[in-house]
């Protein structure tokens, strides 16, 4: 693939979204980003979520996130209908974009389904695995930009924000059985995974991912970026 899947993970009320929508104005604006853009390398930078990235999607975020009190979801028919959504999505949005080179910016990907239904529903991981690598093809990102938080100040934030979804419903042990299953997949997997801290003041958090993005773009296009 030509083009890169950069993708924000956490817990809820880390500030994945928001870093992620900041993140995609800052690309905008900065030289490096629009020479690359202007030259036709890297053709167009979108940015998408999971649940939800495609038309099916929305309807599958409206099963899985809509609290609805009379429908039950169980854990593994929650597990298929993410598998469903992220099929959709690589095939839909993901891999085209790729393919042609372009930059795409993703709120969650295969690592939630890990953290989530893996460590905090308590199935199969190896199961799951197995579902992630059937709906994406292979793919896996080339940046996962972890905002580490502890579940329950991040609880606390979406709290603050009003009515909570069904996942942030659940209760605090979950989550941070959530928390565990990314500071696990972050120490088994380096070099993809890059932790900011999120408890820092947003300004902040978005100039460290700032500068995370200014040293990917010189190691991911260095003939087209020369450093005098």
């Amino acid at each position: 693939m030509q083009g890169k899947l950069i993708v924000f993970e956490g817990v809820e009320g880390s500030g994945k979204s928001t870093q992620l929508v900041r993140l995609q104005q800052w690309l905008a604006t900065q030289p490096s980003f629009q020479k690359l853009q202007s030259a036709g390398i890297v053709p167009d930078l979108v940015s998408t979520r999971e649940p939800g990235g495609t038309n099916l999607g929305k309807s599958l975020r409206a099963l899985l996130l809509d609290h609805q009190p009379e429908t039950a979801l169980g854990a593994r028919a929650e597990l298929l209908l993410y598998a469903a959504d992220r099929a959709q999505h690589i095939e839909e949005v993901i891999v085209p974009m790729l393919q042609a080179g372009s930059w795409v910016l993703c709120d969650r990907f295969i690592d939630s389904t890990v953290a989530y239904q893996g460590y905090g529903r308590g199935l199969s991981l190896s199961l799951i695995e197995q579902l992630n690598d059937i709906a994406t093809e292979g793919i896996s990102g080339d940046l996962t930009i972890w905002l580490k938080l502890d579940a329950d100040q991040g609880l606390s934030r979406s709290r603050r924000r009003g009515t909570l979804d069904r996942m942030e419903q659940a209760n605090l042990e979950f989550h941070q059985q959530v928390q565990q299953g990314f500071e696990t997949l972050a120490e088994r997997n380096p070099d993809r995974i890059v932790a900011i801290d999120a408890a820092a003041p947003e300004d902040t958090v978005a100039q460290q991912i700032q500068i995370i993005m200014e040293q990917k773009l010189k190691a991911w296009y260095r003939k087209h970026l020369p450093t005098s």
